[in-house]
């Protein structure tokens, strides 16, 4: 009796947590698609403003200098100061999405002694924090609510420490995801935009043969900072849907599991009950049997004592 107890108590903690992951399963599918409709709304501004940029590199005038695309080669790469910017999220329960970021950005770590760390999302800040791994800047609530806003206020923090030769590089660790709903970290470099000036280079071809007004400088000190919030927060907003997507994966993983497991409690709990209740037959078909054997062997006596 009490075993069959025991596997009931299971099933019932079983079903009482699978409608927690099927809340959850739900709740993280509807953050998701709103997340990539954010997305969505903003990328062609953002894209735009790209391809600005590229026409403006594309048209700067020879041996033109600019603190932004300053690589800084005279630095050694080994003594440069680099500023990682890792983007986890603010809870669990998703699969590999966190570890996948944190082990990337440990293995950056390791090669580049000359860091330091700026951390967007409670769970990377509380695992560095174990692991006495210094946080330069932990940025909270933003893992959560990515907003332009919260963009903006992280590249005027890089740009500013920039300009003023605090670090050499800025480096982004993020999780993107793609149209078929695969994700994948990927580190990208903010800061110098040297990578950018690479490619017009590489490309070779003139978008426009413009006149750039009111001077390449000014032009730069505009939109580069427009660039890398919207960058930045394009990797916010990719990372918060990849992590709700990871979150439904796990849920649903969650979910399947659970069901096997109670299909097979519950095929316990049938055989339990099964041979209890052939168990109580027997024993009642045990007992009438002796009694009628006692009826018997009383009726015997008393004719013979006739």
């Amino acid at each position: 009796m009490s075993q069959i107890r025991e596997i009931k108590d299971r099933m019932n903690g079983i079903q009482s947590t699978m409608k927690i992951t099927k809340a959850m399963y739900m709740i993280s599918s509807t953050k998701m698609n709103t997340t990539k409709q954010k997305a969505a709304n903003t990328d062609p501004y953002f894209y735009s403003l790209r391809k600005q940029i590229l026409t403006i590199l594309q048209n700067l005038p020879d041996h033109f200098e600019h603190p932004y695309l300053d690589s800084r080669e005279y630095i050694d790469e080994k003594h440069q100061n680099k500023a990682i910017i890792c983007v986890t999220g603010d809870k669990g329960l998703a699969g590999a999405y966190n570890l996948n970021v944190l082990k990337l950005t440990e293995q950056i770590i390791k090669a580049h002694p000359n860091y330091k760390l700026y951390m967007i999302g409670e769970v990377g800040r509380q695992y560095f924090l174990r692991r006495h791994i210094p946080v330069e800047e932990s940025f909270l609530y933003t893992a959560q609510n990515p907003t332009l806003s919260r963009a903006r206020s992280i590249s005027s923090k890089m740009l500013e420490l920039y300009a003023e030769k605090t670090i050499d590089e800025v480096l982004i660790i993020y999780t993107r995801m793609d149209q078929h709903n695969q994700f994948t970290v990927d580190v990208e470099q903010l800061l110098p935009l040297y990578r950018l000036n690479h490619e017009v280079e590489v490309d070779g071809q003139t978008i426009h043969s413009i006149q750039l007004e009111p001077s390449p400088t000014e032009l730069l000190n505009i939109v580069i900072p427009d660039y890398l919030s919207g960058f930045i927060y394009s990797a916010l907003v990719e990372s918060y849907a990849s992590e709700n997507f990871a979150r439904m994966q796990a849920m649903d993983s969650a979910n399947k599991n659970g069901e096997e497991l109670l299909n097979s409690l519950s095929l316990q709990y049938n055989r339990q009950r099964q041979a209890k209740i052939t168990q109580e037959i027997t024993e009642v078909a045990a007992g009438a049997k002796a009694r009628r054997q006692q009826l018997q062997k009383k009726k015997r006596s008393q004719s013979t004592c006739k």
